[in-house]
């Protein structure tokens, strides 16, 4: 087991002391952090969660933000300066471009089969 000293705040320490022996526990779940910011996937989920229509899910699009960072992984991937946290960040990014294009996908198709009938 690895021991490690620190020089904290004297309110920190009161509250870390109330933790315990469960502090490696905090510790891990703390570090266990998803790829992307929260307010990515609060952007997504507050989109979803008000109904779009089938026109606004064709609409969707990543805010300014999301694709200046999505371009910053890609050129680092390109260069091979991509990190072990930005490649899991850029595989988030995928899944997650994924899941909105299969949705458009679904979407697309519904509208197209009640055309049809």
């Amino acid at each position: 087991m690895t021991k490690i000293t620190l020089e904290i705040p004297d309110e920190l320490g009161e509250k870390l002391l109330g933790i315990g022996d469960r502090l490696p526990e905090f510790l891990a779940l703390s570090l266990e952090q998803p790829p992307l910011p929260a307010k990515i996937y609060q952007y997504i989920v507050n989109f979803l969660a008000n109904g779009p229509t089938p026109e606004e899910i064709r609409e969707f699009r990543p805010t300014t933000e999301m694709i200046e960072r999505l371009q910053t992984l890609l050129n680092h991937s390109k260069m091979g300066n991509l990190t072990l946290n930005e490649a899991e960040e850029l595989a988030e990014y995928e899944r997650i471009e994924h899941l909105i294009i299969m949705l458009k996908a679904g979407t697309l198709f519904k509208s197209e089969k009640g055309a049809d009938e």
